[in-house]
Order: structure tokens, then sequence, then C-alpha cells
């Protein structure tokens, strides 16, 4: 494993021309990403979990039995998402997909801000935050301020059933699998960015990729998949890129693009 960052470089034109040399590369993304767009990580000081315990106010039986209750969460989150912007890391991404080099990202956020800085082929793995939907009758609806502000529960213009946000809770499926797993399918390289990798399936996908013979590239200010023992107890990740993802990421791309 190597290690990259601002000052300490020499590794970077090796990084760069293995990136290059891909034929399918793609990206998964974390909460780090969002942290520069004024987004706290849900684990981190001043995140969600701090305030609200997933366990009390993020699965689907809370859901169910006291929609009230889980919409104090829901209102929590949706307000820390409002007029959030993408940063340097998000439109990287962006630019390395329209220029042909990324073939899509995998991303655990739920905040919307990879389709905001111009990706396109975005799997979101948790849902978005963007939408309400009905469990009743499957009707979806765009999010509003409103619906964050307003003291009860909005419920659905056809059924009336209580809405919830679009966001994939505890006891509920994931999204996306299928088409993950046909991004992913013939993935040589993937860019791990700003995610502990500790949450499935999301958590497997950088050791199916070794698996196949790719490469891994691991953005983080400190290692997570770095640490990880792969066959061998060898790193799971080739390159590391430490530091602030609005500095390395942007960093890496450039020096891609410039090559």
């Amino acid at each position: 494993m190597k290690t990259i960052t601002p000052q300490k470089n020499e590794y970077l034109a090796e990084a760069v021309a293995a990136f290059k040399s891909a034929s399918s590369a793609a990206a998964l993304t974390g909460a780090g990403i969002s942290v520069n767009s004024g987004i706290a990580d849900f684990r981190s000081p001043g995140g969600v979990w701090t305030v609200f315990s997933p366990d009390e106010y993020a699965t689907l039986d809370v859901f169910l039995r006291n929609p009230q209750k889980a919409w104090k969460l829901y209102r929590a989150l949706g307000k820390g998402l409002i007029d959030k912007k993408p940063n340097s890391a998000h439109r990287v991404l962006a630019d390395l997909e329209n220029h042909g080099l990324l073939k899509g990202l995998v991303t655990q956020n739920v905040d919307n801000l990879h389709q905001a800085a111009g990706s396109r082929n975005v799997l979101e793995i948790h849902g978005d935050h963007q939408h309400l939907q009905c469990l009743q009758c499957g009707n979806t609806t765009p999010v509003t301020e409103d619906h964050y502000l307003m003291a009860g529960v909005p419920t659905c213009g056809h059924c009336s059933y209580p809405y919830k946000p679009n966001v994939v809770l505890f006891g509920e499926p994931v999204r996306s699998l299928d088409h993950i797993e046909e991004l992913l399918a013939c993935c040589d390289l993937l860019l791990v960015i700003g995610t502990s990798a500790n949450v499935y399936p999301a958590a497997g996908l950088p050791a199916l990729v070794k698996g196949q013979g790719g490469l891994v590239y691991e953005f983080n200010q400190v290692p997570a998949l770095s640490t990880a023992g792969y066959r061998n107890r060898s790193p799971l990740a080739d390159f590391f890129f430490e530091g602030d993802l609005a500095v390395t990421l942007p960093m890496f791309g450039k020096a891609v693009l410039k090559s």
C-alpha cells in the first residue's frame, strides 16, 4: 500500500497512470465526501446518530409503530440538507465521468450532491432524501422545506398514509443492487472515498473488485481499508490518499486530466 498526500506525492504519477489504464473504473462514496459541504458525518461529533439513536429512531419498525417519533429524526436530517451545495470533491468525480474515465459511482449518501455536481450514473444504495414515499400505495413526491417545518407527519395525497423519506431504514432492503452488480461486474479500479466501509453490502464492494484482480484507491482522513487485511494479510487498498478530500481528490483529478 502506497500513501499519497499533498506534501508527499512521489506515488501520484504511478496512481494516475494505473487509473488511466483502467478499462472500467468506478467509485464508492460515503459521508466523508459531503463533510466539506457542511453535512456532518452521521457518526461524527454533531452527527445525527449522536442525537438520535438509530435503533430508537431509524428502523422500519419504529416508523410503522410511531411515525411521529420517527419524523423527529427525518426533520433533523432534512433540515441539515437544506441549501447544501456540492464541493470540489463531488465536482471532480463528475468531471472524471464526463471525460469518460469513470463509469459511474455507488453512494451511501442520500443528499443528492453527486447529481447536483453533474454526475449522471449515480446509484444510491440507501435511497435519497429528496423525495417522500408512501409504503401503502407506492406514491412518491418531491420533498419540500415545509415538510421539515410542519408539526405533524405529512401524509400521502392518494391514500392518506404517513409519508416517510425515500431512504433505506434499518430493516429495509438496500436499493439498486442489480445495477451495482452490473457496474462492478467488470470494474478493474475502484475509488473508495470518504467511507469506513463498515456497513454492508457497500462494505463488501472493495474486496469484490480486489478479488477480480482490480485496484483499490482509498481517499480518507485516516486509513480504513488500508489497514484491513485481505488475502495473506495484505492491505486492501493499493494507494491511500491521506487528508482532506476537498484537497486530495482534486489533486488526483487534476493530475489525471492533465496527463
